[in-house]
This record gives C-alpha cells, structure tokens and sequence, in this order.
C-alpha cells in the first residue's frame, strides 16, 4: 500500500480471503500461493503493510473464518484465525480479546444435505460443523491517547446497551446475500452491522478507516456514513461499479485511483 503514509490510518477493518476455501483458489493461484503455508504467507504480507501505516494504538479488526476441507484423502480444519495471530504478533500486535460472530439460520444445512459432516449419527467418525467466525482485534502498542476532552472522541461515545451488545463476545448477525448489483460471482461481503459496530467502538469521527480487502465496498460505505475518512484497496476491478452504486450518494465523496483491466 505504497500510496499510504506511515502511521496515516486509525482503524483498519476487514474481511481477507479465506485460505482453503473453494471460492478464494483462483486467487490465491494467482498470487503464486498454491498451499496452505504460501496463502498465509501471501496474507502476511498485507498485515505488514498494516503494520506499517496504523498509528500507534491503532486497532486492525479481521474478520476470518476457518476452513475443512479433505487433502489426499484426510479431513482436517485449518485455522486461519490462529495462522493471522500468529502473523499479527510477529509484526508486535497486542492480540486483544476476540469476537465469535454466530451466523443466525433458520435451519442448519451443509451442501443442502443436513448440517453434520462425517458419519451422522453413528459415533466416532461425525465432525462439529463450524457455525462461526472469527472477529480479531489487535493493537499497535499502547492504547491512543487523546487530549482532555477530546470533543470528536466524546461525540462517538456510545449508549449503555451498545457497549453492552457489542462488547459481548458472541455477536449473531444474520449474513447477506453473496451477489449484488449483476455481480454475479459469490463476494463473501459481511453484512454492515459488522463494520458499524468495529467502527463506532474503534475509531472516532474524523478518524481514517482502512480496508485493504474492500470487496463490494461494506466498510466504504458504512465508514463514510459515520463521518470517517476512509481507503480502501480492491484487485478485482469488476466490482469498481458495484462499490459505486453501494455508495449511492457518498461515492461523490471518494476519488477511485486505480481501476483493473
């Protein structure tokens, strides 16, 4: 992220392409990473680079889910949350406590075929299906500090039943829809309660948000809404017009540098 400064972003937010999961291959082929140690070693490098442009105290919150899948003939979980702790920590994050995002469903299924993996109901052999995802937060050193009576930072302050909601480490907000916009490819983008709680608990008006993940352009949205400045990098060209019309009438707000072929 060359065309940011060291230490010019307050909050980053966002949700990275999940190693091991069928609808990230093609992207992580592409970047040369074909196993699962060169996916995160891939990602590692973002993580650097937010490393490099938070401000002291600064907060990154990612939301990433693990993943099964069989590998020449055997089952196993691979944990990408333990993975991007693990590179979080080598760039001298303070891993903070984290938040289990519950997916709510009105009726569990995996592949349209029931919601447990393995041999149903005959034991040992049935795996737990994972219903959740990770929400990690780090810290860059030591918390912020503000003047006294900083107006911007009381302006942000939220209610008792925020605080009390969001600040429970199970969230269950329902999920969205996978297409948008005649975008016809699945995006894994979250729903906008995610960034707008990580936001309003995170960063005060005025603040820079970064999503180095932007996808459809959720956090874009839901930053700019909240009086937050916001940069956002996106590879995938094609959804440059998704993330417009997501914007509505705050895309006049937002300078696209780079645009895909």
């Amino acid at each position: 992220m060359t065309e940011l400064a060291d230490e010019s972003v307050h909050l980053v937010v966002t949700s990275p392409p999940y190693p091991m999961i069928s609808i990230w291959d093609e992207t992580f082929r592409l970047a040369s990473a074909t196993t699962y140690e060169q996916m995160h070693d891939y990602l590692g490098r973002v993580w650097k680079e937010v490393g490099r442009v938070l401000v002291p105290g600064g907060i990154a919150c990612v939301n990433i889910g693990d993943a099964t899948r069989t590998v020449d003939g055997v089952f196993r979980v691979f944990p990408n949350h333990s993975r991007i702790i693990e590179a979080f920590e080598k760039e001298d994050f303070l891993t903070l406590p984290y938040i289990l995002w519950k997916k709510p469903t009105s009726k569990p299924s995996y592949k349209g075929k029931g919601a447990f993996l393995g041999s149903g109901f005959l034991p040992p052999n049935a795996y737990v299906t994972l219903d959740m995802e990770y929400i990690l937060i780090f810290r860059k050193g030591n918390p912020r500090r503000f003047p006294p009576k900083d107006p911007d930072r009381y302006k942000s302050k939220f209610t008792k039943a925020e605080r009390d909601e969001w600040f429970s480490q199970v969230w269950s907000v329902t999920g969205v829809r996978q297409t948008t916009n005649g975008y016809q490819r699945r995006t894994a983008a979250f729903p906008e309660q995610i960034p707008y709680r990580l936001i309003r608990m995170f960063s005060i008006i005025g603040d820079t948000v970064l999503d180095p993940f932007l996808g459809t352009g959720t956090t874009a949205k839901v930053a700019l809404e909240l009086d937050r400045r916001f940069i956002g990098y996106e590879q995938e060209g094609e959804l440059a017009n998704v993330i417009r019309l997501k914007l509505g009438r705050s895309a006049d707000q937002v300078v696209f540098l780079k645009q895909a072929s």
